[in-house]
């Protein structure tokens, strides 16, 4: 299968974040969904070759992972912003509610999480199994995701998320991130998971 880049231009012009820093970003973004199906196709070619047990077969099966999780991770993060986000719903937020004893515990737990010295992405995950709800944090792309959860919320804390139009200022960025989440979007993802 061959991905195709996403399209995210509906979120140029939306408050906190730069044109030049969103297309920048798309093309990192691009980048990751390259990357991913030049990999799988050396991959599939090596099988055909017999070459499976290389070293090299072993390295890009890992690299796959790197790959594929920076295309899947930036297209949900940048489908969760919007220029004109929607406020949570009284559902969601009671559903949120009752998992991090209120609203605003949600809220400040995930900007602790986002704020948190390092590079990755903060991330809310669904748990398939339980049914709850948390904010974890994820170093890599290909490191630290939770077995048998689903990304419901994800926001971006590298530095080529936010440097151009923040430099240093990463609080600030997450107070602009944070205002453009369209949390109906957020709803969507998690209507997806809770049915499976």
């Amino acid at each position: 299968m061959t991905y195709t880049p996403k399209n995210f231009d509906n979120i140029i012009g939306m408050k906190g974040l730069s044109e030049q820093l969103l297309k920048n970003h798309f093309t990192l973004y691009q980048g990751y969904v390259t990357n991913t199906n030049k990999v799988a196709d050396i991959l599939s070619n090596m099988v055909k070759d017999g070459k499976q047990a290389t070293p090299e077969f072993a390295e890009l099966k890992r690299r796959f992972g790197w790959e594929f999780n920076g295309m899947r991770l930036h297209e949900l993060y940048f489908r969760v912003l919007s220029k004109a986000p929607l406020p949570a719903s009284e559902k969601l937020k009671k559903k949120i509610s009752e998992q991090f004893g209120s609203w605003d515990n949600f809220e400040k737990d995930m900007k602790a999480t986002l704020s948190m010295r390092g590079i990755g992405w903060g991330v809310t995950y669904f748990d398939i199994s339980t049914g709850k709800l948390f904010n974890s944090w994820i170093n890599e792309h290909d490191v630290g995701h939770l077995s048998s959860c689903a990304p419901v919320l994800v926001l971006d804390v590298f530095e080529h998320a936010f440097m151009i139009d923040y430099q240093l200022k990463r609080a600030d960025y997450i107070e602009a991130v944070w205002k453009a989440i369209n949390w109906a979007e957020v709803e969507k993802l998690l209507s997806l998971v809770e049915g499976v």
